[in-house]
């Protein structure tokens, strides 16, 4: 029997973890006594929750429940940060036909693509509205959700962070040609900054002050 903390579960989701609906072993209650919250927005709750999303959750030192949500969701893009890279460098069918079938790289082609898609399902998975005693609780936080390629990433600054890592690039200047042209100009600014791997700074700043 579940206590008064336990969300409601749409039947669909029963046996799901409210974070990245992969098998719910155990659960997650926020806030909890190793991270006092003072400031928190709703009650005290509990959401299922897969055993690996637990124990991240647990680490997470912020005032909500959707808070918790968001560093979980960091975390899944770094541990996936491989996998989710060959979304960026592969397409399915190009993988099928890369040759690859024999020699050391056979297993990447059988099982690449499966498991750039399970990170990708896990990073993307947005939690049911969480009910607790039958009344909906309201994220009333902005929303910063930055979603690109097929992949949702908590913020800008994660797509930054992962971009910048899989190509090698300054993420300090990919912040700056985004703050130039704009956050829906995202895919431009990457392939800007690629051209620019390993230039000084004054070549990245005279580029910068060129690029429109």
């Amino acid at each position: 029997m579940f206590d008064d903390t336990y969300i409601d579960v749409p039947f669909n989701f029963r046996h799901h973890c409210w974070f990245c609906s992969e098998p719910a072993g155990h659960s997650f209650t926020f806030p909890h006594s190793a991270h006092l919250v003072f400031d928190c927005p709703h009650a005290v709750l509990t959401i299922p929750s897969c055993l690996e999303c637990s124990r991240a959750a647990n680490k997470a030192e912020v005032r909500s429940i959707w808070q918790v949500e968001q560093s979980v969701k960091v975390y899944l893009i770094k541990k996936y940060r491989k996998d989710l890279a060959i979304g960026l460098n592969w397409t399915e069918e190009s993988l099928a036909n890369s040759g690859f079938e024999s020699g050391s790289f056979a297993g990447f082609q059988k099982s690449a693509w499966f498991m750039y898609q399970v990170a990708k399902d896990r990073v993307n998975f947005r939690g049911w509205p969480l009910v607790l005693n039958g009344v909906e609780l309201i994220n009333e936080d902005v929303d910063r959700e930055f979603c690109f390629d097929g992949v949702s990433y908590p913020n800008i600054d994660q797509a930054i962070e992962h971009y910048s890592l899989n190509f090698n690039l300054d993420a300090d200047y990919l912040r700056r040609v985004l703050a130039k042209i704009g956050l829906q100009y995202f895919a431009k600014a990457v392939r800007f900054c690629r051209l620019y791997v390993g230039a000084t700074p004054s070549e990245k700043s005279q580029a910068l002050r060129e690029f429109s």
